[in-house]
């Protein structure tokens, strides 16, 4: 199980909350695993991505889609990579017309939406999973937190700081952290990033 891509977060008919992530590191990650003879399913966001060969796409638009379909789909799984960039947060109520423009501020309240890893990580059992961090401060302490509030396996961190990184380009620069050591990979291209996870992934499943 892969997931990827961004959620979008209905306002009203017209408008969504969402947020910068193209898909292209998850996507990536999928092609790897399907090129390694693994099957994989890709639970997807809305992007302009082809799915990559070999691959089964399930699309999804919510933060709650995304997390019904990877509860759903990790009930079969050996192994969750939980790339996508997911809303903490959705709109607590969602206006049936275009909210219309009147006064000069606007306030939203919004609610938390369900942590997917989280969930996963309660449920897990012998099952592996993988998760994401993009972080713009605290970058290893807060990944290290997540690694173990959320039960994963390994997490991938990524930060904003670095050049060439994050949403958008086709590079990444990552730090692969586990429970007993961290690998800090230079700049690559995010196809050369998801062969170094599907790398690691092969050695968590064996």
């Amino acid at each position: 199980l892969v997931t990827a891509g961004p959620t979008q977060e209905a306002l009203d008919p017209v408008r969504y909350l969402t947020n910068h992530s193209t898909g292209k590191m998850g996507y990536a990650i999928a092609d790897a695993l399907a090129k390694r003879g693994a099957e994989v399913v890709l639970v997807s966001g809305k992007t302009s991505l082809a799915t990559p060969q070999g691959v089964r796409r399930v699309d999804v638009c919510s933060a709650e889609d995304m997390y019904e379909a990877a509860v759903e789909e990790f009930e079969s799984a050996d192994c969750a990579v939980m790339c996508a960039a997911v809303a903490d947060y959705t709109p607590v109520e969602v206006a049936d017309t275009k909210i219309k423009k009147s006064d000069a501020e606007f306030t939203l309240s919004l609610r938390k939406t369900k942590d997917i890893a989280l969930e996963l990580g309660k449920i897990k059992g012998e099952r592996k999973i993988v998760g994401f961090a993009l972080e713009t401060d605290n970058e290893q302490s807060n990944a290290e937190e997540k690694l173990s509030k959320k039960n994963l396996d390994m997490i991938v961190l990524n930060s904003l700081r670095d050049e060439g990184a994050g949403f958008g380009h086709d590079t990444n620069k990552v730090t692969f952290i586990d429970a007993s050591h961290r690998e800090e990979l230079p700049l690559l291209s995010k196809s050369e990033v998801a062969e170094r996870i599907a790398e690691r992934i092969e050695a968590l499943l064996k």
